[in-house]
């Protein structure tokens, strides 16, 4: 099946464009292509929030439409642990996966969390991180990028987000990061509320990637928060689905 990178596909996903190799496949679904209710209207892929059980399978189905297998899907804890995708047994706690098996599909889901899809420039390695902002702070991007272990120089792939827009936390979330790297004051202006700051966690992405040599960085152009019409969002609506990030080796 031939998708065009960069654009949606029958409104249910979105290909990255990024200069990965050819037999990196990558997708990043939409709210849309599913039969879930509102609020978890349509392509909820979550079995965690509250939605039907058996309309969440029906969504996982359609979705294997386009993967070669079932994806190896994570119990996300908001954590830094990443497990090899090809041993994972049951459902991991952990935040990251990454494959050097072909056809093995890393996958995380996000609702507002930064997803953050890599692969090395020869095409042996792939993963999937779930950056949230608690595992961004304490190192998920840097223990994804050492678990994988490439040789080459690595890409990276960001996906829907919440944007710095919207993204309000408080003065100990911005000092927290400022902590851990000074760059990151850098993400970060005030917001309209005292003692609120509106945090750009595209840009602490980038920083985090940046300090483990990867500089070839694309997407980070999407807002979950603001897009309502294709994208889930828990600090917009609380009680939502879920989108997934998923990268294989062909």
């Amino acid at each position: 099946m031939s998708i065009e990178p960069g654009l949606l596909q029958y409104d249910m996903m979105i290909m990255p464009d990024w200069p990965a190799p050819a037999n990196v496949r990558a997708l990043q679904t939409t709210r849309h292509g599913g039969q879930s209710q509102p609020p978890y209207a349509s392509l909820n892929l979550g079995m965690h929030v509250g939605d039907a059980a058996m309309e969440v399978a029906a969504n996982r189905q359609q979705l294997n439409r386009w993967v070669p297998t079932e994806p190896v899907w994570l119990n996300q804890v908001h954590g830094i642990a990443v497990v090899d995708a090809a041993q994972a047994s049951c459902v991991p706690d952990a935040d990251a996966a990454f494959a050097r098996h072909r056809n093995t599909v890393c996958a995380v889901m996000t609702a507002d969390c930064l997803p953050v899809l890599l692969c090395d420039e020869a095409g042996t390695v792939v993963a999937a991180a779930h950056a949230g902002w608690r595992s961004l702070l304490d190192g998920v991007i840097e223990a994804t990028v050492q678990a994988m272990s490439a040789q080459g120089k690595l890409l990276a792939w960001l996906g829907p987000a919440i944007g710095p827009q919207a993204f309000e936390v408080g003065a100990e979330v911005r000092a927290a990061f400022i902590a851990r790297d000074a760059r990151a004051e850098q993400a970060f202006i005030p917001a309209k509320l005292a003692d609120k700051w509106l945090g750009d966690i595209y840009a602490i992405a980038r920083q985090r990637l940046d300090s483990v040599g990867v500089s070839q960085v694309y997407g980070g152009e999407f807002c979950t928060y603001s897009d309502s019409e294709r994208f889930f969002s828990f600090r917009r609506d609380q009680v939502t689905g879920r989108m997934a990030s998923l990268i294989w080796l062909e």
